[in-house]
């Protein structure tokens, strides 16, 4: 067969069009390999297929690029297959240059051996230690070495984190030095008191030991402290107040304090430091006290009465405690899980609208095995789907934006609903219910179910042998007690005291369970909202009763 022959333009014509699909080849290949591109659309024999690449993880990627720790990861042999813009920075080399380099040449030989020994134990478990780093031109670093492991589809690698100690470490030397100045002045103050002392009456030296014990002890610690009287007249400070406020004593005895407090903290402070001074109980509460530069941080109070023998208080000793540096970690995490809750719900939406298309297909019969493929992962997503609105729910009551219309509703008709979905879901397990017609409460539906559903769920993952679960209401005084109550591992005190924290989780290496710790911590928020109360009563090993009490429509 005669090969075809082309005229000249027709040849640079084919040769144009072939420049221009190189270049957009090109340009796809680029944006795949710098994270650009989340999935790929393939129209292949069998139609159109989503192909989803396994780096679609942009979010992650741009935070630990922006990240202030240096970040890298190895292989066994001590190779960076991995690091970040900022550990680049810390070495002083572009990044192009650190990757491929083996991470001992940034170890100077005064922590080689120690460096050994995180490396050996990082590859069996998680660690942390201090170390220094050495750039090219020799120039030390201090900093603190986190080691995990990553299970990559090339093999387990070594992650390590790696946070600048440079200013903590100028900061401890300034406050040593700091301290030592402290510690001589105290202790010539110490030598004048012990020299007044040997003139003051025999009865009196073992007060004055005392008091001068405290006023040690409390000039040297980094928190403030205060004393105050029953009726609430503080009458001292200790030294590291007058530092932070820039006040005298005369401003802010007695009562004066109240100047430093935030406005806007300043009700809910004083109404828990008049409620402890009446009830005797010991005073907590989290407020801002402004600094000598008129900047405001957050500080924890804490004060416990000092009692006689008769139990009745001679004064309080609280503390401040600043806790500024974690409230804004916190609020970093807040903002992290708002911003990664946001950015898994499209993804997590397309996946169960790909999903359903295949379960309606109706071209030709879906083999049963696919079928079954299908219904678990439909079960994973919606597990995935309420850890994300859990998620968002959290950080919506962080930002005071968890909002829900309340309306008259039948709380027993919501119990039976709640009942049968819990038998349908748990079939193994054993549900009584002892409920009362007619109860009716001001809520709203499905916020109290979300509560329900959260105390059964708990009741199973935490009952493996005996799997009786009781719901049960209880009509006292316009109030209504709804609990339910499991056989299972139950809670100590302790866990008792922490159960409704954020996070928080019941350990127990016999029972290992699920979850972030986020369910009761939104159940607590939203009778909080309803004007309610919850808890717990428990013993370890015999169970666990949750409740929730909320007032009735008269």
């Amino acid at each position: 067969m005669e090969p075809v022959k082309y005229t000249y333009e027709e040849l640079l014509q084919q040769n144009e069009e072939l420049r221009i699909q190189l270049e957009e080849a090109n340009d796809t290949i680029d944006a795949i390999r710098t994270g650009q591109i989340d999935a790929l659309i393939v129209n292949g024999v069998d139609g159109h297929q989503l192909y989803t690449l396994k780096t679609a993880d942009q979010t992650y990627r741009v935070f630990i690029e922006k990240m202030n720790e240096g970040a890298v990861t190895l292989n066994r042999e001590g190779t960076i297959l991995y690091s970040n813009s900022r550990f680049a920075a810390m070495m002083n080399l572009p990044l192009e240059k650190v990757i491929g380099l083996n991470f001992t040449s940034f170890i100077p030989e005064i922590s080689v051996e120690k460096f050994n020994d995180l490396m050996q134990k990082g590859w069996v478990e998680d660690c942390k230690g201090e170390i220094l780093l050495a750039d090219k031109q020799g120039k030390l670093t201090p900093c603190l070495l986190s080691c995990t492991t990553l299970d990559l589809d090339e093999g387990i690698a070594l992650s390590l984190i790696l946070t600048d100690l440079t200013s903590q470490k100028e900061t401890e030397w300034e406050l040593k030095i700091k301290n030592e100045q402290l510690l001589a002045a105290q202790n010539a103050a110490e030598k004048l008191n012990n020299e007044l002392e040997d003139t003051v009456k025999a009865r009196t030296n073992d007060l004055l030991i005392s008091r001068e014990h405290f006023k040690l002890l409390a000039n040297n610690i980094p928190q403030m402290t205060w004393t105050n009287l029953p009726a609430g007249e503080v009458d001292f400070y200790n030294q590291q107040w007058y530092n932070y406020t820039g006040t005298r004593y005369g401003e802010t005895v007695g009562w004066g304090w109240q100047h430093v407090v935030h406005p806007d903290d300043l009700p809910n402070t004083l109404d828990k430091y008049i409620e402890a001074l009446k009830t005797g109980h010991i005073f907590e509460v989290e407020n801002r006290y402004k600094r000598w530069d008129n900047t405001y941080r957050w500080h924890l109070n804490r004060a416990v009465p000092l009692r006689d023998d008769k139990g009745a208080i001679i004064f309080w000793v609280g503390t401040a405690t600043d806790i500024e540096d974690q409230k804004r970690e916190m609020d970093r995490k807040d903002e992290f899980i708002g911003i990664a809750s946001h950015e898994l719900r499209t993804p997590l939406t397309s996946l169960k609208g790909y999903l359903q298309l295949i379960t309606s297909y109706k071209r030709e019969e879906i083999p049963p095995v696919v079928k079954q493929y299908i219904e678990k992962a439909s079960v994973a997503i919606n597990k995935l789907q309420r850890l994300i609105n859990d998620l968002l729910d959290v950080s919506k009551i962080q930002a005071g934006r968890l909002e829900y219309a309340l309306d008259k509703i039948s709380l027993s008709d919501l119990m039976v609903q709640v009942t049968e979905n819990s038998k349908h879901i748990y079939p193994l397990y054993e549900f009584d219910s002892q409920l009362q017609p007619g109860i009716r409460v001001m809520g709203n539906a499905e916020r109290l179910e979300q509560v329900l559903m959260n105390f059964i769920n708990n009741a199973v993952k935490y009952s493996l042998a005996d799997k009786r679960i009781i719901l049960k209401t209880i009509v006292k005084d316009n109030l209504v007690r709804v609990s339910v109550t499991d056989f299972g591992i139950g809670l100590s005190a302790e866990q008792i005291g922490r159960i409704f924290e954020r996070f928080y989780r019941v350990e127990d290496k016999r029972h290992i369970t699920g979850g972030l710790g986020m369910g009761l911590y939104i159940s607590d928020e939203i009778i909080n909202n309803h004007h309610g109360k919850i808890g717990v009563e428990s013993e370890l090993g015999k169970g666990a009763t949750f409740y929730f009490e909320l007032p009735l429509i008269v």
